[in-house]
């Protein structure tokens, strides 16, 4: 969920060195040009897919993609004119850093552009999605973690405005190959409403850190105890299993957190719990799924991790508008949400590079 991200500008192009200047050590120098063929491409471990940065990229508030760039060492700047941002590596990890920019079509764009960057070898990588989410009150609290198995598209779907909704319509949205909301034919599976992450994985990715601990501060413990309805959500900040709703309008309230639930129940077959809400996952793994056809991705190395910094709905007594322009002006879990993330995310990215021997073959599970 990030509305009021109003963009990055793109880094400035490496800075040519003067004669008599020592050149880069190679070490720390892209090895081939942009767009042109590479003998030897840099090897990567770990791409950490993020969506937004507030300002700079250190230095100031953090945004999601600041904290794995300053404790990560991703130093290595890597000129990506093609994407939203350029890219950062650290050549003794090998993990490369990607700013996706908001909304499927960009991180559809981006990860494209990087999957087939020949400057890149990304066939043995590990990608983590680590970004912040609106998440529901029924399920968790806002700075808790959610793996996903399942991210389900919201934006593939007919609508009609909600002042003309039947009054035995639940929404206004539904399926587009459907009669009507109520329609009970079973979902297609090859639209790109769902997609199935590798379930081995996301479930070793939560039991290995669902002792983490996250942050915790008086302002979101004010928050949370507004939840008097949902005891979940009055919880201090927890890791846990849950599924992502990925929908190009920042949609807030009850009703709309009613139908992404039952989005998420339909297109998964009852398997699936809706938790996180975002933007960019469906374009995310779209293309990652095409690049996995042609060896430039493994769509079966994908983890999924947001962490609340709103809820999806407002607390009792307060209207679904004016829950989401406050919010707007800053999100109640906006610093929890970001170190949970990286503390979460980074302790699976610690284990697969500290084993590489053993899961740069195989998977854990």
């Amino acid at each position: 969920m990030h509305a009021f991200v109003t963009g990055l500008l793109l880094a400035a192009a490496a800075p040519v060195l003067p004669p008599q200047a020592a050149p880069a050590p190679a070490a720390t120098a892209p090895l081939c040009a942009i767009a042109a063929p590479c003998a030897k491409p840099l090897p990567v471990r770990m791409v950490v897919v993020t969506m937004f940065e507030i300002g700079k990229d250190e230095g100031d508030t953090a945004g999601e993609f600041q904290l794995w760039k300053t404790r990560r060492n991703l130093h290595q700047r890597i000129p990506f004119p093609h994407g939203f941002h350029d890219i950062y590596y650290n050549p003794e990890t090998q993990i490369l850093g990607i700013v996706t920019g908001v909304g499927s079509i960009r991180s559809a764009a981006a990860v494209t552009a990087l999957g087939l960057d020949t400057r890149l070898d990304l066939s043995r990588a590990y990608w983590l999605v680590a970004g912040i989410a609106g998440i529901d009150p029924a399920d968790a609290s806002i700075g808790s973690a959610a793996w996903a198995r399942y991210v389900v598209d919201g934006d593939l779907a007919h609508e009609i405005d909600a002042r003309e909704i039947p009054a035995d319509w639940k929404s206004g949205y539904f399926p587009l190959d459907r009669k009507g909301p109520s329609d009970p034919a079973p979902p297609r599976t090859d639209g790109g409403e769902v997609f199935a992450l590798n379930p081995r994985l996301a479930e070793w990715a939560f039991r290995l850190t669902r002792d983490v601990a996250l942050p915790d501060d008086p302002g979101i413990a004010r928050e949370r105890a507004r939840y008097t309805d949902h005891p979940n959500a009055r919880k201090p900040p927890f890791v846990l299993m849950g599924d992502q709703f990925s929908a190009m309008t920042f949609w807030h309230g009850a009703l709309l957190n009613r139908w992404a639930n039952d989005h998420t129940r339909y297109f998964t077959r009852g398997k699936g719990n809706f938790v996180t809400s975002a933007m960019e996952e469906s374009g995310t793994l779209q293309a990652i799924a095409y690049l996995s056809k042609i060896g430039r991705a493994d769509k079966d190395r994908v983890l999924v991790l947001r962490t609340g910094s709103n809820y999806t709905m407002p607390p009792p007594g307060v209207t679904a508008a004016d829950y989401l322009l406050r919010e707007n002006e800053g999100y109640a879990g906006l610093n929890a949400s970001v170190e949970s993330l990286y503390r979460v995310g980074d302790r699976v990215v610690t284990e697969l590079l500290a084993h590489w021997d053993r899961y740069g073959t195989t998977p854990p599970q």
